[in-house]
């Protein structure tokens, strides 16, 4: 096995992986807030964690991978106002497009996908626990932990206190000891969700819920958190601090001991926000474009990087794609050997910090190989490729499939273009070339590309 090496946020920098059990690997990444669709980030996170779990269940012989869905959360409440909707009904509705949408993306449903409503209970023991401890206050009704009483706050995020504050966007209120103090627990008026607690009927706040669905989940520690960048701080600061404070942990790393961020998605250098008017929704790009295409984009850089996010990185992706399935619809009559063969190099590139874009350019070179290898070679080659691509999870498609040769999307007659494909046959036989080129031209403004093999022309509906 390759010494696979991670960039660990919880100290920033580049630590080789060692499990706490080698024959159990537990992760943990945070879920979607259910209120609206998944945007490009949402689903960066998302396909990163992925392909990390695929990774892991490659190399170890049991992954269990835990991504929660926040159902209980303010955005939910307002949403829920604005549009009219019962909350349960919204929330079903968003995590049911949340896990379709990730499905055609080739995200593996989580081992475990926990709702933080079905663990009220956990959350209210763990912040009797804090209180009992000191780490955490009741006032006026709201539970809030005390952050000045934690000694390694702001150990993930790299803050002081100054930073901590003025980062977490936190209102101050005259209920707080001190302004960086976050709610673990907030009242509820009649009109909004609640349940019974020793303070009153209220609901969570969001940081308690990851702590207390991790450690119900996967027990403590666990091996890897994963998550976006944004989560840095405050979320995961918090989520450490908590739960650390309820369980006498004198170092993070007795919580979870590997964190992974992924960088931004960015349009022109730019953050996607909401408020910025520039984010693309899943759900929208998939109407465009095949999900697979949206992965490879998505890895096409690495996870750590920022990645802008544009038409260019789509197509690019959508060529790639389009040509690796070329080179294994050439060579569909070769059969897979029994035995999976993994490129090592591929393996190595991972291994290296979830290198994708270096893993993406092995895969390339392996259908280079394939399409200019001996007979013999063929089925070692085309297995290498098909076993390493199911690790990014792409290339696990049928290849006519992909291609849709013989299909139209456009509404357009296959019969016409049979008839032009005919057409431009007889031109090349009679050598009028510059008809044939005007019939391809044609063509391909109708939105067909046409491809000619051995077998004769070829043609599918293009976007």
């Amino acid at each position: 096995m390759s010494v696979i090496k991670l960039h660990n946020s919880l100290g920033n920098k580049k630590e080789v992986f060692i499990p706490i059990n080698e024959n159990h690997i537990r992760i943990y990444a945070c879920g979607p807030t259910v209120y609206n669709y998944a945007h490009i980030g949402n689903a960066r996170m998302a396909v990163v964690c992925d392909l990390l779990v695929r990774f892991m269940k490659h190399s170890y012989p049991k992954v269990t991978y835990v991504s929660n869905i926040t159902d209980i959360d303010d955005k939910i409440i307002n949403a829920s106002i604005e549009t009219n909707t019962p909350i349960q009904d919204l929330t079903k509705k968003y995590e049911k497009k949340y896990n379709e949408n990730m499905l055609e993306l080739g995200v593996l449903k989580p081992d475990i996908q926990p709702k933080a409503t079905e663990h009220i209970k956990e959350m209210i023991a763990l912040i009797k626990t804090l209180i009992i401890k000191n780490y955490a206050y009741v006032s006026e009704k709201h539970v809030l932990f005390n952050v000045e009483l934690y000694k390694n706050y702001g150990l993930l995020s790299g803050r002081n206190k100054e930073d901590q504050i003025a980062g977490s966007r936190i209102q101050v209120a005259n209920y707080k000891k001190n302004a960086g103090d976050f709610v673990l627990w907030k009242p509820s008026s009649d009109e909004q969700p609640g349940w019974d607690s020793p303070w009153g009927r209220g609901r969570p706040g969001w940081h308690i819920e990851c702590s207390a669905m991790a450690e119900k989940t996967l027990d403590l520690p666990f091996d890897i958190h994963g998550g976006g960048l944004d989560l840095t701080f405050p979320h995961h600061e918090n989520e450490i601090a908590q739960s650390c404070a309820a369980h006498n942990f004198n170092n993070p790393r007795e919580y979870a001991k590997y964190w992974i961020h992924n960088g931004f998605v960015t349009m022109d250098g730019e953050k996607m926000s909401k408020s910025q008017g520039n984010i693309f929704l899943v759900n929208d790009l998939l109407k465009k474009y095949p999900g697979e295409t949206l992965r490879l984009a998505l890895l096409s850089s690495h996870y750590k990087q920022p990645l802008n996010w544009n038409p260019d990185i789509i197509e690019q992706a959508q060529k790639n794609l389009d040509r690796l399935y070329r080179v294994l619809k050439e060579n569909s009559h070769i059969i897979i050997e029994e035995k999976k063969i993994t490129s090592e190099e591929v393996i190595k590139a991972l291994s290296d910090d979830m290198n994708s874009s270096l893993a993406i350019f092995e895969i390339n070179s392996i259908a280079d190989q394939l399409s200019k290898c001996k007979q013999e070679d063929k089925s070692m080659l085309k297995t290498k490729l098909v076993s390493s691509g199911k690790i990014l999870g792409i290339l696990q498609n049928c290849p006519d499939k992909w291609l849709k040769y013989g299909t139209t999307n456009n509404n357009i007659d296959s019969n016409l273009i049979e008839e032009l494909l005919n057409k431009r046959k007889e031109a090349r036989k009679n050598k009028n070339f510059i008809e044939a080129d005007k019939i391809r031209t044609k063509l391909q403004e109708m939105k067909i590309e046409i491809e000619d093999t051995s077998d004769g022309t070829i043609w599918r509906s293009i976007n």
